[in-house]
């Protein structure tokens, strides 16, 4: 891996911010590193990492806090750091629009995999091509942003790929683990119910009724389509 790819970590116990960032260097990334949310949002605007490593729990603000507001200005993925196992904090994470979680205490070759696995995910569903346009919506892949009525949209990465992902194919159906599994690659592990979150955030900023949607729709014990004949 390029040097050149850094990862901002995150993290208010040094320890561990010193054994991922020693894991990270060895296996050719450069690291960066916070001790506290503010420090971490400070760090993010000056280094513009590759990606971050996000403890939920830190002394000032909260990891959900902290993913939420980076989540308003980039796509960045985001890997949350969490001793809370549970299924809500999980989901709680993921809807504030991190890609994937390691809970605490965690195996540094297996944190490393995961963050390969993440950077691989934005490599892949990254796309330059075409725009995509639909009625009001136009989703330019190259400047990877979304405007309806010509006002832009603001979508987290996973609201962003998955509307690509539809958009690029009108009237296949996907299932939930078909979304997964292009947005989120082989690797993850989550919820597949984490897409309907996702389809409701989409709709609500697109002014999607859900009861007679126009853009996404759902097809009953099958998944998601975009909606191929309605906006023309």
């Amino acid at each position: 891996m390029n040097s050149k790819v850094s990862v901002l970590i995150i993290d208010d116990e040094a320890k561990i911010r010193e054994l991922i960032k020693s894991y990270l260097e060895i296996n050719g990334y450069s690291a960066i590193c916070a001790a506290a949310g503010l420090e971490g949002l400070n760090a993010f605007e000056k280094y513009k990492p590759s990606l971050i490593l996000l403890d939920l729990m830190l002394p000032d603000i909260t990891g959900e806090e902290c993913c939420r507001r980076i989540r308003e200005v980039s796509a960045v993925p985001i890997i949350m750091l969490t001793a809370k196992v549970d299924e809500e904090s999980i989901i709680r994470g993921l809807k504030t629009g991190a890609d994937d979680y390691v809970c605490k205490p965690f195996s540094p070759r297996q944190l490393v995999a995961r963050v390969e696995a993440a950077l691989r995910r934005t490599a892949r569903t990254g796309s330059s091509g075409a725009p995509l346009a639909w009625g009001d919506l136009v989703v330019d892949q190259a400047k990877r942003q979304a405007l309806f009525k010509g006002t832009e949209i603001a979508l987290t990465r996973d609201e962003y790929f998955i509307l690509t992902l539809l958009m690029s194919r009108p009237a296949k159906i996907f299932t939930r683990e078909e979304i997964l599994q292009n947005v989120k690659g082989d690797e993850y592990e989550g919820f597949d119910r984490a897409v309907d979150t996702h389809i409701k955030n989409l709709r609500a900023k697109l002014g999607d009724d859900p009861r007679s949607p126009k853009y996404i729709i759902t097809v009953y014990g099958m998944g998601y389509r975009f909606g191929a004949g309605e906006a023309g």
